[in-house]
């Protein structure tokens, strides 16, 4: 119960902010079949449900994260982006329906019309010709769990989305990472702790004991 506790305490006291990383696909889609100029949309999964992903590696043992295919039950998405890098020019966006999101059983599709802006075309362009080929999703934490045994934490529920992103080099927030490294390193401590603890008491109440069979 107390090893349990000490868990739990530690998780509540980290970052509770992401980012992930996916491949993702492109469609070019003309507006009329005898009509060169094409709508440029790009589509594919910004979130693949149980599916776990390696954040780390810490002494040896690969540390993953998965989401959960009921996390979007109650996430706030009434106004997400979609742009470079999670910076710059949004180049589309729920609000003006540029941008559609569909939870499916799979994962989260998105379904994003770049061609509202320049810096929106350009990125068509470069995600077409195959130089940008990853998609991030930006969020909040609500709930999750961290399985000890398997080394993997799931998120269990996601507050609110902020952006889907494409991406050039995929990257996890530092931050976030560190944040998970640190509560391992903290929970591996604190349970040496107690294992010293209790074998100090043992020792005692042996000495205790052999004292009183002396007397």
């Amino acid at each position: 119960m107390k090893e349990k506790k000490t868990m739990e305490n530690l998780q509540s006291q980290r970052n509770k902010t992401g980012r992930r990383e996916i491949t993702f696909q492109v469609e070019a889609r003309s507006i009329d079949p005898e009509c060169e100029e094409q709508e440029m949309i790009v589509e594919g999964y910004a979130v693949r449900f149980n599916s776990p992903t390696v954040l780390f590696e810490c002494g040896g043992t690969e540390y993953k994260e998965q989401i959960d295919d009921r996390a979007f039950q109650e996430t706030k998405m009434d106004d997400v982006i979609f742009n470079y890098n999670h910076g710059g020019k949004v180049m589309a966006r729920t609000r003006n329906k540029t941008l559609e999101l569909e939870v499916r059983e799979e994962g989260l599709y998105i379904r994003a019309k770049l061609d509202g802006t320049e810096e929106g075309r350009r990125l068509y362009e470069e995600i077409k010709g195959g130089y940008v080929d990853r998609m991030s999703f930006r969020f909040t934490i609500r709930e999750e769990a961290y399985d000890k045994e398997n080394h993997i934490w799931t998120v269990r529920r996601i507050k609110r989305l902020y952006d889907v992103s494409a991406v050039d080099i995929p990257a996890y927030d530092d931050t976030s990472i560190e944040a998970r490294k640190n509560f391992i390193l903290e929970a591996e401590a604190q349970e040496k702790r107690e294992r010293e603890a209790e074998a100090e008491f043992r020792r005692r109440k042996l000495v205790l004991k052999a004292k009183l069979l002396a007397m």
